[in-house]
């Protein structure tokens, strides 16, 4: 059977454009790529002691063997579900396959017709699809501009001085506490107090953030003590935890209407009894693994001060995470730069349009605890010879 006319002219105008995505082999260049922040992908402890958990358990089974509300509600995802939730100080945690499941698991279900979902125009593709499946009318605000978010809340209420109450269509404001494409942060104590002054419910995805932020890696959100003034947070396992999967924590409400309404939780077969136990092994490593947190923090910190004396810094997204992005417009530009760092033995990423809008083209540099401060010297020494 013949590919489709319509398909094939479209993949030909992403040859054009310079900007078709292929899937890259494995590689052993020096890592500036993943998400794994704290080498816990490589671990060995938490691959060993998921095992060893898992034979004292007598649990030899490859698969969760059906959904969770069928058979598939083995007994670590309770053991874990109650960690993140105490870890995170919640009332409840519930574990979805991975963070795209989360968020279009949440947004699709939650926000209800009449209601209105005001978002970060730079919010992961993953909320934007949610949303896309929601009966809520949805607008988007300019990024980290809380003036424009809170005008589009006016105008929704028709009333600055009136706040919503509990008999009236409800507004979700949704953020993320690190952006996956700019590293940057929103000022979360700003957008708390806009928030509560029109009793609003706040929903953040701190998925680049685990293992970041916080003394044990907890997120910006518990760092910064602002965790019951949120009404939900997706926190997804495949960054700084170096597993699979994700759990949204909240109420036990939110819980129980999840359990009921969110389609990518029901209708999808559980992770394995081995997935589960990962995450909650990982989770227990992030209490004892200070050190290696604070060594990713030193190497955040060290990237800055070095992009600053080479001259760089006006290339760079204003970023105090793990993500530092440096702008290039143009694909064949970004791309050809990559491709030179790549040739030097570091694994740098260029991220093309569309996935960015055109013009905003960049390098995506992802700093681990595992980087030397020489590799990161090195790294930023030879993007400058290729820029300038």
């Amino acid at each position: 059977m013949k590919f489709p006319k319509n398909l094939a002219a479209k993949l030909e105008i992403r040859k054009q454009n310079n900007a078709l995505r292929k899937l890259a082999a494995s590689n052993n260049l020096i890592d500036f790529s993943s998400n794994d922040y704290i080498g816990f992908s490589k671990n060995k402890a938490i691959f060993e002691e998921t095992h060893q958990y898992l034979i004292n358990a007598n649990c030899i089974q490859n698969g969760a063997t059906g959904s969770r509300l069928i058979s598939g509600n083995h007994n670590v995802y309770q053991e874990a579900e109650t960690y993140i939730a105490n870890f995170h100080q919640a009332e409840t945690a519930l574990i979805f396959n991975s963070g795209y499941d989360a968020n279009v698991g949440f947004f699709s279900s939650v926000p209800q017709k009449g209601d209105l979902i005001l978002y970060d125009e730079l919010c992961h593709a993953s909320i934007r699809d949610g949303i896309q499946l929601s009966n809520a009318k949805s607008y988007k605000f300019k990024h980290n501009d809380f003036e424009d978010l809170e005008k589009k809340i006016v105008n929704f209420n028709g009333n600055s001085n009136d706040n919503f109450n509990e008999n009236d269509s409800i507004i979700y404001i949704v953020t993320e506490t690190v952006f996956s494409m700019d590293g940057d942060c929103p000022n979360m104590e700003e957008l708390v107090a806009v928030s509560e002054k029109y009793n609003c419910c706040l929903v953040v995805d701190e998925a680049h953030a685990l293992g970041v932020f916080g003394e044990n890696g907890e997120g910006l959100v518990q760092m910064l003590g602002l965790q019951s003034k949120v009404f939900a947070r997706i926190m997804t396992f495949g960054k700084g935890l170096g597993c699979h999967g994700a759990a949204i924590v909240g109420s036990h409400e939110l819980k129980e209407y999840l359990v009921n309404f969110a389609r990518s939780f029901i209708y999808t077969t559980g992770l394995s009894p081995h997935s589960v136990v990962t995450i909650l092994v990982a989770y227990q490593h992030l209490k004892s693994e200070k050190q290696t947190i604070e060594n990713l923090r030193k190497n955040i910190v060290h990237f800055n001060q070095e992009k600053n004396l080479l001259g760089l810094k006006p290339m760079f997204v204003r970023s105090k995470s793990a993500i530092q992005s440096a702008i290039i417009p143009g694909n064949q530009n970004v791309k050809s730069i990559a491709g030179q760092l790549q040739e030097k033995g570091f694994d740098v990423k260029a991220i093309l349009s569309p996935t960015v809008p055109e013009g905003q083209e960049r390098l995506r540099f992802c700093l681990h605890s595992y980087n030397s401060r020489e590799e990161i010297s090195e790294v930023l020494a030879l993007l400058s010879t290729f820029v300038f």
